[in-house]
C-alpha cells in the first residue's frame, strides 16, 4: 500500500503542494515564527518555498488573515530575512 503524501495549500498563491515543499509559519500564543521542523505546536500557515510568494505574503499581510490577528511588520521582515538569507 502506498503511503499518502500530506498536501497543504500555500496561503499566497493557493497552490496545493506536498507539505515538505512548503514553509510553515506557526502562531503559538503571541509568538509567530518560521517552523523549520513542521512539528511545532500552534496554528500553522503554509507558504511556497518561492520568492514571489514570500513577497506577496508580506505585501498583502496575509498572515493577519490566516491567524485572525495583527501581525507586526517585524515578523514579516524576519520571515523574509530567514527565507532570503540563503540567496544573498
Amino acid at each position: 500500500m502506498e503511503k499518502k503524501i500530506p498536501m497543504r495549500t500555500c496561503i499566497a498563491c493557493r497552490t496545493e503542494k506536498p507539505k515538505k515543499e512548503l514553509f510553515r509559519v506557526v502562531k503559538f500564543g503571541d509568538n509567530i515564527s518560521l517552523d523549520k521542523t513542521g512539528k511545532a505546536n500552534g496554528r500553522g500557515a503554509y507558504v511556497c518555498n518561492d520568492k514571489e510568494c514570500i513577497e506577496k505574503l508580506k505585501k498583502q499581510k496575509m498572515l493577519n488573515r490566516a491567524f485572525s490577528c495583527q501581525v507586526p511588520d517585524e515578523v514579516y521582515d524576519k520571515i523574509m530575512e530567514e527565507f532570503l538569507g540563503d540567496e544573498k
